[in-house]
């Protein structure tokens, strides 16, 4: 098994229609195009031999590397230092706008800083997630590579000093190669364009500048949008802009992560495709956005998620718990046995079986979304207020029964817990809503069954011995789901059964201030292996001893948890017990609830004084 760079060693770029990965030594090892959830055209992340990547790295010359973000952009600078020299290496897509579009650029910039430094690129694309052979095209300024379902071009950048002669391009059956040398104050580079039109067309340097200007002012305009000025502001706004690069621009709709296949467990079977919108996921992203006052975004998606309720009402009850990011309820799931996966981690799954389980506390995380946006000036139309209320009286007939959960097991159905309290939020956030509009509603029926929700979570979502609430109620296991309890109102952060499953909960899931989700040992949750900690669970755990009065124990928690991201302050899914950053990356998940829990701890800290 060829050697696999850890999943942290890695930044993120987009253009707001999909993403790639770079690695430390400066290559592309995961892009998917069209789209976020098209097959991949570089897939190294998943097999190092069969995958595709596109290399730009020093050549014969031990170096170090270090990445950054160019501040107030997620445009990716990747520094290599030599004896003999400094080289840079800039990474960027130009921002592509709401249309939808097949024609998406990667520019990949060098400059000299100092010294002199021969660099060389390989392109080896794998179309379709390797299983389509290509063609090789050659034109006067470039290559064109071509496949059964899709195509892209390459060409390397004209500079009137030194010309990088498309003679020197190196081409075989895997691809395209080349070597060229740079020296202090030298410009370089390579630019793809994927579904161009035209032949291949070299960019001069001044061109790649000018896109890299462009870039570089639409991320920072946007970014000087946020109305937060508190603690942490560098890592709420880069969690800020790794939502944005995550969000399908056309729809508004937030993938849950870039990539698929990615390990919770390094050799293990949980290895899933994050590239699709959970109601869940997105509906969350509100709260983090609006906290920052990006309502433009949070309006897309709240569009976006009435056109699904709206698709459920007319037939198709209940919702899905996630979608594809143009609202598609198609996703099957497959195994590409022919990759080896992540450092050996198969099978490798693209689609998502999940997506038909019932999961009942979507609609707690969808209605508190609309109350929060309704409280924020987003007001719901007519016919989408209408058809929420219908999806209020058919949560009213199905609340209580068995369900999959919110760590969507495959160990069969359970009254979890979990599911029951936000099917409770769903139906108070109704209410409010409601109430505060004067909209039409069975509010007699709402809350008829509000109440009977509270009262059987308080009885049978209990565990006396434990003296905790538990995962299910055919069970004595804790749940780190739980911890959004308080902060959703379900129960006061004092009541002493709070108290004691807080405690419950320090003890048992929580290991030098990193939470796991459960013990699935305790709980087989119907997958082998185990698997880290989960950092939204962290984030959670934070605002809960906050709100516990537990300041002091918050922010240091909060503080080590900082620690976990790359340096580029991006996080995955878990943390290994290595510390190494495990699963998709970057999740979706882990950042909105950075958002959340900073700007929150932020408020209570000042009002401590």
């Amino acid at each position: 098994m060829e050697s696999y760079p850890a999943v942290e060693n890695h930044g993120l770029i987009g253009d707001l229609q999909t993403a790639a990965l770079i690695s430390t030594d400066g290559t592309v090892d995961w892009f998917c195009a069209p789209r976020f959830d098209s097959p991949s055209v570089f897939g190294a992340l998943l097999d190092r031999r069969e995958g595709g990547h596109f290399q730009l790295s020093p050549d014969g010359v031990d170096y170090t590397s270090k990445q950054l973000y160019l501040p107030g952009t997620p445009i990716l600078i990747t520094r290599f230092h030599s004896a003999d020299g400094v080289g840079e290496l800039l990474d960027f897509m130009p921002v592509t706008g709401e249309r939808a579009t097949d024609q998406h650029r990667l520019i990949r910039l060098v400059r000299m800083v100092r010294g002199t430094m021969r660099f060389r690129f390989h392109c080896q694309p794998r179309f379709n997630y390797g299983r389509d052979p290509f063609e090789l095209e050659v034109h006067p300024e470039g290559d064109v590579f071509r496949s059964a379902t899709m195509t892209f071009t390459l060409a390397a950048f004209k500079n009137v000093e030194r010309k990088f002669h498309v003679g020197d391009f190196h081409r075989d059956a895997d691809g395209v190669s080349a070597r060229f040398t740079l020296h202090a104050g030298d410009i370089g580079g390579v630019a793809l364009e994927t579904a161009s039109p035209h032949a291949p067309r070299a960019l001069s340097t001044d061109e790649a500048c000018e896109l890299l200007a462009e870039t570089r002012d639409y991320w920072r305009r946007w970014v000087g949008g946020s109305r937060y000025k508190g603690r942490w502001r560098e890592m709420v706004e880069r969690s800020a802009m790794t939502l944005k690069l995550m969000t399908y621009a056309p729809t508004g709709a937030l993938v849950a992560a870039p990539t698929a296949g990615l390990p919770e467990q390094i050799g293990g079977q949980r290895n899933w495709d994050y590239r699709y919108t959970w109601i869940r996921d997105a509906s969350f992203s509100v709260h983090a956005l609006l906290r920052l006052g990006f309502t433009d975004e949070a309006r897309k998606y709240l569009l976006w998620l009435e056109a699904r309720i709206r698709e459920a009402h007319d037939g198709n009850l209940p919702l899905q718990i996630m979608y594809r990011i143009d609202g598609s309820p198609d996703l099957p799931e497959e195994v590409l046995g022919h990759l080896e996966g992540y450092r050996g981690s198969a099978p490798v799954r693209i689609g998502n079986g999940a997506a038909d389980q019932l999961q009942l506390d979507i609609y707690g995380e969808a209605l508190a979304s609309l109350e929060l946006a309704d409280r924020d000036g987003l007001i719901a139309p007519y016919e989408g207020w209408r058809k929420t209320a219908g999806l209020m009286d058919w949560l009213c007939e199905h609340w209580d029964q068995p369900e999959d959960g919110v760590w969507e097991t495959r160990s069969g159905r359970q009254d979890f817990t979990y599911g029951r309290v936000l099917s409770w939020v769903a139906l108070d956030r109704a209410i409010r809503i409601a109430r505060r509009r004067g909209r039409p509603g069975d509010i007699a029926r709402w809350s008829a069954e509000r109440d009977a929700i509270y009262e059987q979570v308080m009885t049978r979502g209990f565990h006396p011995e434990r003296r905790a609430f538990v995962q299910h109620y055919r069970s004595d296991i804790l749940d780190a789901s739980l911890l959004a309890m308080p902060g959703l109102d379900f129960i006061s952060p004092t009541d002493p059964m709070w108290e004691s499953t807080l405690r419950a909960m320090d003890t048992e899931l929580v290991s030098d201030s990193l939470v796991y989700r459960y013990d699935p040992n305790a709980s087989p949750d119907g997958l082998a292996g185990t698997e880290g900690t989960f950092n939204m669970c962290t984030f959670w755990y934070v605002e809960a001893l906050a709100l516990a009065g537990r300041i002091d124990d918050a922010r240091l928690t909060f503080e080590k948890m900082l620690t976990y991201s790359n340096p580029l302050g991006l996080y995955s899914e878990e943390i290994a017990p290595t510390g190494e950053q495990i699963g998709n990356f970057p999740q979706a998940f882990s950042h909105l609830s950075l958002i959340s829990t900073a700007t929150h701890l932020d408020e209570l800290l000042d009002q401590q004084g």
